[in-house]
């Protein structure tokens, strides 16, 4: 293909394309999940993001079936819990580590709740963008309200996670890159790419998903 990934670095971070994955280079400080708070409920969620309005949150998108909560819920106790329950609403998420507090906005992937999703964008601090590396069909309206969603904003950081690496057919993530037009975001902004993936319940988390859960705390550490 002939686009590739272009290398982003921060604070000793970077991803870089080789072999057909994503390596990423553990310059960055290690950071160690201590706490992990249970989630709130929707109503809660949308009463703490209305009275902070100063843009902490770290906003979690992608289309329903993507995995998001069972990847929130995997990062928040370091072992794989997995959701078959598609996120009805809003689920909050705080996860703290030594160095910072990251508080997670999760808003439902159905079409009902994609409206919602430009109401949180100004707010945040960061945007993880969750796809299903297998659901081929899909991959163009998940490209399409990406690039919908960050057309206004050409500084925001992305953080996209080519999620369900683990199921046949996953397309790997140079294709997740092309097939999402990553290349054509811009320069401006500071965008990552990670193949994930949640495996059996109950057992740890796995490196791709440890590399991204320390990313996102430098992120936030370098946005705060």
């Amino acid at each position: 293909m002939g686009s590739r990934l272009r290398a982003a670095a921060l604070w000793g971070a970077a991803l870089v394309l080789a072999g057909g994955t994503v390596v990423a280079l553990r310059a960055w400080a290690r950071l160690r999940s201590r706490v992990a708070l249970p989630a709130r409920s929707a109503a809660a969620a949308a009463a703490a993001d209305q009275g902070k309005g100063h843009g902490k949150q770290i906003l979690v998108l992608g289309l329903d079936g993507a995995g998001k909560t069972s990847i929130l819920h995997s990062l928040a106790t370091n072992h794989v819990k997995r959701s078959v329950a598609p996120t009805e609403g809003f689920n909050a998420i705080c996860i703290n580590t030594e160095e910072s507090q990251m508080e997670f906005l999760e808003i439902g992937g159905s079409e009902s709740l994609r409206s919602y999703w430009k109401m949180y964008l100004p707010k945040v601090l960061l945007l993880v963008y969750v796809v299903d590396s297998a659901d081929h069909a899909r991959l163009p309206m998940a490209k399409q309200l990406l690039h919908q969603l960050i057309q206004n904003n050409s500084t925001l950081p992305v953080v996209v996670l080519a999620n369900k690496q683990d199921l046949e057919g996953a397309y790997c993530i140079t294709d997740i890159h092309d097939a999402l037009a990553l290349s054509d975001i811009g320069d401006e902004r500071k965008m990552f790419l990670i193949g994930t993936h949640v495996a059996e319940d109950g057992s740890e988390i796995s490196s791709s998903m440890k590399d991204a859960k320390e990313l996102i705390g430098t992120l936030v550490l370098e946005t705060q």
